[in-house]
């Protein structure tokens, strides 16, 4: 005799284990959309927000679980630092900014004050030269405007004049070389419309770095309350523009001669010395450094500043950066001691 079968049965069971099938589906999909919900929103796991400090990136891990446990992020090829390194290094006095961090081996030999806030002054032009290195052309053509030259009387200028055309890599040059803030001025307007546009950009950048202490308000570094940054940060802005060789190879340079056919026909040359003493020959550089780039920044507000990077007599890269320096004179004797210590 044939068994009997229950086709009834049988199709009530392939219901309800489809049912439960697609229930635990949808509860699966649910824990990790929430998941997801509370790590990006709550737990600012991935945040680029905390970049190179592991106690504000993971503020409720132990120290055990902090270095064991937490993957590395985009900051790991980055040295990273406490605010002060206590090391055989002093500046002339306590005001002054700066760090020393060896590149090879991310080790923060010196720093002090390192996530104080400060004015940049014209170390500001290194974004604005990265700006102009990752989106503009340098063969473009410029032509100098009025809104180009409205700053400051004082202001260090190229000696361009109204209507004068010059290429973006004449500007460029002559912003980095001999830090004239009227050509910072013409590359915001050429390459953004205006200069407020070219800002937003600058602090677009910046924030792509990391640069987490920067707000910058104009392309020159000419004082305002509101256009600040730390020394972190600036090491955060020159180790990015480090790999630019169109960058690094005109701020080698220990003058810049501005060549152009004036708007009246006729022929002008400007010699441009470097502002770094360093470059210029006013300052002897430490024996074995090399200087692969560099910046300038000089304000009232901000001091005497300059930002280096550099290799020592190893070939192995460093950069070094003193800020707030009450006179030049102080300001390349504190940058000679960290420089020297590269040789050490």
């Amino acid at each position: 005799m044939n068994p009997i079968t229950l086709p009834g049965k049988t199709r009530k069971e392939r219901l309800v284990r489809n049912l439960l099938i697609a229930l635990i589906t949808v509860i699966m999909i649910m824990v990790g959309i929430i998941g997801y919900l509370f790590f990006n929103e709550s737990g600012k796991i991935h945040d680029l927000q905390y970049p190179y400090s592991c106690e504000n990136l993971t503020p409720y891990l132990d120290t055990a679980y902090k270095t064991t446990n937490v993957a590395p992020s985009f900051a790991s090829d980055l040295c990273v630092s406490d605010g002060n390194v206590a090391s055989d290094i002093s500046f002339s006095s306590g005001q002054e900014r700066g760090l020393l961090f060896n590149l090879e081996t991310k080790e923060a030999v010196f720093s002090q004050g390192a996530y104080d806030t400060v004015y940049p002054a014209s170390i500001t032009k290194l974004m604005t030269a990265l700006i102009v290195a990752k989106y503009g052309n340098m063969d473009d053509e410029v032509t100098m405007e009025a809104s180009d030259f409205a700053l400051d009387a004082q202001s260090q200028m190229s000696g361009l004049d109204i209507g004068d055309e010059v290429t973006m890599k004449q500007l460029f040059s002559a912003l980095l070389v001999y830090s004239a803030n009227d050509t910072a001025m013409a590359i915001a307007r050429h390459m953004s419309g205006s200069t407020e546009a070219f800002v937003d950009l600058m602090n677009q950048e910046a924030q792509q770095l990391g640069m987490t202490g920067t707000h910058f308000v104009n392309p020159h570094g000419l004082h305002d309350d509101n256009h600040y940054t730390t020394a972190y940060d600036i090491y955060l802005m020159l180790n990015e523009i480090s790999k630019y060789t169109e960058i690094t190879d005109v701020m080698k340079n220990a003058y810049y001669t501005l060549e152009i056919w004036g708007k009246d026909g006729s022929y002008k040359a400007y010699n441009l010395p470097s502002t770094d003493k360093y470059l210029n020959g006013e300052h002897t550089l430490p024996e074995g450094i090399t200087i692969m780039a560099g910046k300038t920044g000089t304000t009232d507000e901000a001091g005497s500043c300059l930002a280096l990077a550099v290799q020592n007599r190893y070939g192995i890269p460093y950069i070094s950066i003193v800020l707030n320096a009450f006179n030049k004179p102080t300001l390349y004797a504190d940058m000679d001691t960290l420089l020297t210590k590269t040789n050490a």
